[in-house]
């Protein structure tokens, strides 16, 4: 295949290339930086400038190529202010809007379009199970990802696939919210958060970049909103025992609400609240998970 990548610099993008290149398939990415992007990505990496708030990508990154992946977004796990807000949420919409206007000039056009969401799509929902069927919460991070959503969906009157995937929190050592638990972990000094009954849908980076490439490749059945989670979400308190088992360290440190109220101020709802989301759409399409269970996923993505 053919594909073109954007926000590929990231932490699910530079496995996705790799995965990509791995597999013989032609790789395009996006960047602000395209040295940089090459330096990182590898030099036999086509890169391609692109600002998404600029305006319409390139239609040279686009005709001709079988798919597109669109990850780039401003990082959501940093102290909200007004400011920083306004970039989260117009990264997203103006970014997916400029993409999906250079989708309509290319020639030929991509087929697919996988474009990134979050589960923060469904809002807090306490110990009830979501799937993709769930309509949006009204919180601001649902309100992001449902012009982000949007957006993306534009692609359809294209007649390109959209497929949409829902991530959740991501298992890999090197970015992300498991690489910013590690170092109290390994201290012994970690332990369940605002109490530790909040759901998180976790899923080893291995996977997501699985259901990215299903997406990718798979018929029209792959399109719609894809839970980009594994079939196990386990509460906060679970997860921090899993975590400090696979750590050989004790996981019994109460982190109070409070505590991240004053250190990351609103932003502290990512993980104070959470969604008990199951990816229904990848289990009945046939995905086969590599990581199913938290023990092994943690045990696999900290080796």
């Amino acid at each position: 295949m053919r594909v073109t990548v954007t926000g590929a610099t990231g932490l699910i993008g530079t496995k996705l290339v790799a995965a990509l290149s791995g597999r013989g398939d032609q790789v395009t990415v996006l960047s602000r930086n395209p040295g940089a992007a090459r330096e990182k990505l590898g030099h036999d990496i086509e890169a391609v400038a692109w600002d998404p708030s600029a305006g319409p990508a390139p239609v040279e990154a686009m005709s001709g190529r079988d798919g597109v992946v669109h990850l780039a977004g401003e990082p959501v796990a940093q102290r909200w202010s007004d400011e920083v807000k306004a970039r989260i949420r117009e990264s997203r919409s103006v970014g997916t809007r400029n993409l999906v206007a250079s989708l309509g000039a290319a020639e030929p056009r991509p087929r697919v379009l996988v474009s990134a969401s979050a589960v923060g799509y469904y809002g807090p929902h306490g110990e009830e199970q979501v799937d993709e069927s769930t309509p949006p919460g009204s919180d601001f991070l649902a309100g992001v990802c449902v012009a982000w959503e949007h957006e993306a969906l534009a692609a359809e009157d294209l007649g390109v696939r959209v497929a949409r995937v829902r991530t959740g929190v991501v298992l890999d050592p090197d970015g992300g919210a498991l690489a910013k638990m590690l170092t109290p972990f390994k201290l012994g000094a970690g332990g369940p958060v605002a109490g530790g009954r909040q759901y998180m849908p976790w899923i080893h980076a291995d996977d997501l970049v699985g259901i990215y490439l299903a997406a990718l490749d798979g018929d029209d059945r792959w399109a719609g909103a894809l839970n980009g989670s594994a079939p196990t979400p386990v509460t906060n308190a679970e997860f921090s025992k899993a975590l400090g088992h696979a750590l050989h360290r004790p996981a019994v440190a109460p982190i109070p609400r409070l505590a991240l109220k004053l250190l990351y101020g609103e932003m502290e709802q990512i993980v104070t609240t959470g969604q008990r989301a199951v990816p229904k759409r990848p289990l009945e399409l046939g995905y086969a998970y590599k990581h199913p269970q938290l023990d092994e996923a943690l045990r696999a993505a900290l080796s």
